[in-house]
């Protein structure tokens, strides 16, 4: 090879840096636009990922993205905000040079098609394994669940690529290159490329005691047979992976002093968490209709009443029976802070307030009633939200539409001939049927659209912001992708398809607009199955 030759090899190999950096790029906005540009160190997260994207296109000469990184930056550094709110002028003008960094990415991305753009600004999981073969099949698994997959054969390879990019995840053999344990010193020296572990998921022949004890050494979150189920796999690479990162805590902070509302306020948006301040105690049923809280901060002593007071009537409505309510006070007196909690509180900061003390006060507070949230309104196969609750989703939605006269859809599918499944291959593989087309609709959907298990084999799914025909080819898209995919059961494997109806909201209730979905999906698997249809007045 000429020196020209190998330098335009080795300048197209390094030029990849630029197009992982515009991911990330992409992805703090993506979490921006998710959240309401409400995180002040987001946005300069933001403003630094582009001006360093800049910085490597101007270095790799990369002509798109140094064009559209220097439009993207000049539209933060002109952004004016009002109320929190970036005005609706500048978002536009930033939204249009991200869509179009989002374009040039998918343009270069090597990954197949997605329906969900978000998988184009996912960061990969490596693979690193003796087994070539075996590899690939995993991957090509993977790559239908939106995950974007790289295979390394030797540990040189791997270890240049995570100095790269860090992956989110790392699938690795044990015995990786051959060598006893070698999987678990190549590990090592990825994991010592990055200041934050890796989640590495180990494959093995064996596991004895001082194998795994190494493994857990090097950052090992799970240890699998290597003929693993690539089903149980991609579960755990979905709990491990930063594809669906945790959403920030709504908090409700009622204190009648404005500076003292307002520490708090900063405290907890440093934290990364949402708030809304309130200082008169009598806006307070309004506030929580409004804001939906998580979590609610109430000052005990305030004009008009107490904290005390608002608590019991907070623990009224039933809806909010499990919202953690943390009071506020100079008071020391223990005996009466355990008073003010036996009447509906859950925990007591008292003034001053230490920042990181509210901080991991209220992050552990919200994490439990999250779980215990979870318990509530979750299948617990699937994950899933339950019948319930989708219902309960569904009409929130339609009110929204309602008050913003905007479209939606709901959507419900049924998988073909799902009793064949568990009569052929046995229920534990039903099971897996169904956690898989869970997983395959959460990777294909948008974080503002709601998916449920509404019963057995059947699935809701409410699509805010929608209109027919689109949620038509988006469920023919899913469905053609979830039957080529091949689920295993043992020696074999089989492929599963299913049937879906659409109804599309014009007014009618939550229980009209389902019974209109299910009479769609009646005609879809009297029709042969395997197909959407969108319901019409006959």
């Amino acid at each position: 090879m000429s020196p020209e030759n190998q330098k335009e090899k080795l300048k197209r190999h390094f030029a990849k840096r630029v197009t992982t950096q515009a991911r990330i790029v992409l992805d703090t906005w993506q979490r921006l636009e998710e959240h309401g540009w409400l995180n002040t160190e987001w946005i300069l997260e933001l403003q630094g990922a582009v001006q360093k994207l800049h910085k490597l296109a101007e270095r790799f000469e990369q002509k798109n993205y140094i064009a559209t990184s220097k439009a993207i930056h000049t539209a933060l550094c002109n952004a004016k905000f009002k109320n929190g709110q970036m005005r609706p002028k500048d978002k536009a003008l930033v939204d249009e040079a991200t869509e179009l960094l989002r374009r040039i990415v998918q343009r270069k991305s090597d990954t197949n098609d997605r329906t969900d753009s978000r998988v184009y600004i996912r960061t990969p999981i490596y693979f690193a394994s003796n087994d070539t073969k075996a590899a690939e099949r995993i991957i090509n698994q993977m790559e239908f669940f939106g995950f974007r997959a790289e295979f390394y054969g030797n540990a040189e390879e791997l270890i240049h690529a995570s100095k790269l990019c860090k992956p989110e995840a790392i699938v690795m053999d044990v015995h990786f290159g051959g060598q006893t344990l070698s999987g678990i010193k190549a590990a090592q020296d990825v994991q010592a490329l990055h200041d934050t572990p890796i989640p590495i998921i180990y494959l093995s022949e064996d596991g004895d005691i001082a194998t795994r004890l190494a493994a857990v050494r090097s950052g090992g979150e799970e240890f699998f047979h290597q003929t693993v189920d690539p089903g149980q796999l991609i579960e755990k690479i979905e709990q491990y992976t930063t594809a669906s990162p945790q959403e920030p805590y709504r908090v409700l902070v009622l204190d009648d002093s404005k500076a003292q509302s307002k520490f708090i306020e900063n405290a907890l948006v440093r934290s990364g968490m949402i708030t809304h301040v309130i200082n008169d105690p009598m806006e307070i049923l309004i506030a929580l209709d409004d804001f939906l809280p998580e979590i609610i901060i109430l000052d005990m002593y305030m004009p008009g009443c107490t904290g005390m007071e608002l608590a019991k009537v907070i623990r009224q409505q039933d809806r909010l029976h499990s919202v953690p309510i943390i009071y506020l006070s100079a008071e020391d007196d223990v005996n009466k802070q355990l008073h003010a909690m036996s009447l509906g509180g859950d925990d007591f900061l008292t003034k001053p307030i230490d920042p990181k003390h509210l901080s991991a006060t209220i992050h552990n507070r919200g994490r439990r009633a999250r779980s215990l949230l979870a318990l509530m309104i979750r299948d617990s196969l699937t994950g899933l939200y339950n019948h319930t609750h989708s219902l309960y989703l569904l009409e929130t939605e339609i009110s929204k539409a309602k008050q913003k006269q905007t479209s939606l859809c709901f959507v419900m599918l049924d998988i073909d001939y799902f009793k064949r499944i568990n009569d052929t291959y046995g229920h534990p593989i039903g099971d897996r049927v169904l956690k898989s087309l869970a997983m395959f609709l959460k990777q294909r959907l948008r974080k503002t659209d709601h998916i449920g298990r509404y019963g057995g084999e059947e699935f809701a799914i409410v699509l805010p912001s929608t209109q027919g025909e689109d949620a038509r080819n988006l469920l023919n898209e899913i469905r053609d992708h979830f039957s080529n995919l091949k689920q295993p059961a043992g020696d074999i494997e089989f492929q599963v398809t299913f049937s879906c109806g659409i109804a599309i909201y014009s007014g009618e209730s939550a229980q009209e607009l389902s019974e209109k979905a299910d009479k769609a999906l009646y005609n879809s698997k009297h029709s042969g199955r395997n197909q959407v249809t969108i319901y019409r007045q006959s």
